[in-house]
């Protein structure tokens, strides 16, 4: 059953603010550069006007002696992965572009991390494309893929060919069976580029069981476009996807399974290609009036309805998904990012807003909840006026949740990049900051970070350095983090 305006209208009516702010009111409302809203004014207004809060996190961040990565005191970091200095077990040297990635437990203490690598366009252009292991290659001209990194208790690490030939592997999402399923942002079709086959599809990757990845089948159930991320509600099975595209803005989707379908290993590729239900999100505020744009959102504690609206043609064959759809039909938002299932919804990025939108700002942290069918703003952060400059955090991109509290973010925007947490209080603080500088002296540029994950344990978190490439294990002093 839909949620309907009147019915949404009619329940924020009645109930007030309780609705408006569902869940923790203010929960993770401010940042060093966020927009605070009234009921989060005096919790977060040293936040707001851009200091980092005290009593919260690790202290400041130590510059590294080797460039690599600044962190707090107490705290280390290890390279786990490097592209062009680290091999897989084949020999071939470590795929470059490291993006989404999900550690998960494996045997004998070991952990397992599926890594993406998002490599688009033509195989040749690429020095370290994810090498064509018999067996696991999807389409041969296509650079992308994952790999599994096992890291034993030792210390020792190795690394192999979980899935090649997909293209643009950003981000994706991992799975309750203990399954990675791996997103291809990009909608190129099979002969531009070289390709040989349709791109744009979610693919499953087994971390443990080589034989399961044979073979590689996209799940067109889910649907062909810019994918990004992806999560499971797990009690209800649904699959939760976003598009990272413009022109327009791309949209926020729903997977509903087919009746009687039994989520598990492998079982995603069984899928008839119509499979289940693909629907697109529409928003309207109290007020029953539509909501074109998640940019239209200015305060933090903003709560929309939620519905969903069938798509018309999942696998695009003529014409872009989100363009099959006319204004008024769906709610649209740039750059829709990383997800990661948490207190019983899904946490869901928008990285910024540009002229492509009604209104500018440099990231949005969302929370729907399935059962409320409410979509509740949680972070906002306005447009960052110097990007080069320390101590300002912008375009939220990878994301998850904290096993100590609140959320670790990755930053994909300009100019300085780190790792922050936001507690769950909305107060925000500095992780660690790339200190690579891939540009010049005069000109410095700093990759963003990518794939931000904590081991099964909780006791290190896993975070990519995306160019040149390079998996990171960090370690130290973790702590609960204070709801001050």
């Amino acid at each position: 059953m839909s949620l309907t305006r009147r019915d949404f209208a009619r329940t924020s009516a009645l109930t007030g603010a309780g609705v408006a702010l569902a869940g923790s009111v203010g929960a993770l409302a401010t940042a060093p550069n966020a927009l605070a809203a009234t009921e989060t004014e005096g919790a977060g207004a040293e936040s707001a006007h851009g200091g980092h809060d005290h009593g919260v996190g690790y202290g400041p961040l130590i510059d590294d002696p080797n460039g690599i990565l600044a962190l707090p005191a107490g705290f280390r970091y290890e390279i786990i992965t490097y592209s062009g200095r680290t091999r897989l077990e084949s020999g071939e040297f470590t795929p470059s572009n490291h993006d989404g990635t999900a550690a998960f437990a494996g045997p004998r203490g070991t952990t397992l991390l599926v890594n993406n690598h998002e490599l688009a366009g033509a195989r040749a252009q690429w020095p370290h494309p994810v090498p064509l292991t018999e067996g696991l290659v999807y389409d041969p001209a296509a650079a992308g893929g994952c790999t599994v990194v096992e890291v034993r208790r030792g210390g020792e690490v190795a690394e192999w060919v979980g899935i090649a030939g997909t293209a643009t592997n950003c981000a994706g999402g991992s799975t309750p069976w203990g399954t990675w399923l791996t997103c291809e942002e990009t909608e190129d079709k099979a002969g531009k580029n070289g390709f040989t086959k349709d791109h744009g599809y979610v693919f499953e990757v087994d971390p443990e069981d080589h034989r399961a990845n044979r073979d590689p089948k996209p799940v067109k159930a889910l649907g062909r476009y810019a994918h990004e991320a992806v999560v499971v509600d797990p009690g209800r099975g649904r699959l939760y996807l976003t598009e990272d595209a413009s022109g327009p803005n791309g949209l926020f989707y729903r997977w509903t399974p087919p009746e009687g379908f039994r989520h598990g290993r492998g079982r995603l590729r069984t899928l008839a290609d119509d499979a289940g239900v693909l629907q697109a999100f529409k928003c309207f505020d109290s007020g029953g009036r539509f909501v074109d744009d998640l940019s239209r959102a200015t305060r933090i504690g903003t709560v929309y309805g939620v519905d969903w609206v069938d798509v018309p043609d999942r696998d695009a064959r003529t014409v872009s998904v989100r363009k099959q759809f006319t204004d008024g039909q769906v709610t649209r938002a740039r750059k829709l990012e990383g997800m990661w299932w948490g207190d019983g919804g899904v946490y869901v990025v928008s990285s910024f807003a540009r002229q492509e939108s009604p209104v500018q700002h440099d990231g949005q942290v969302w929370f729907y909840d399935p059962k409320r069918r409410t979509l509740t703003l949680k972070v906002l952060f306005g447009v960052n006026p110097d990007p080069a400059a320390d101590g300002r955090f912008d375009g939220p991109d990878n994301i998850t949740v904290s096993p100590y509290g609140g959320l670790v973010v990755a930053e994909d925007g300009e100019g300085v990049q780190h790792l922050f947490g936001a507690t769950e209080s909305g107060r925000t603080y500095p992780i660690a900051r790339n200190e690579l500088n891939i540009g010049t002296a005069e000109e410095p540029e700093y990759s963003e970070f990518t794939g931000v994950t904590f081991s099964p344990d909780g006791r290190t978190l896993f975070a990519n350095i995306q160019t040149p490439g390079i998996m990171l294990a960090v370690t130290g002093p973790w702590k609960r983090q204070k709801r001050v």
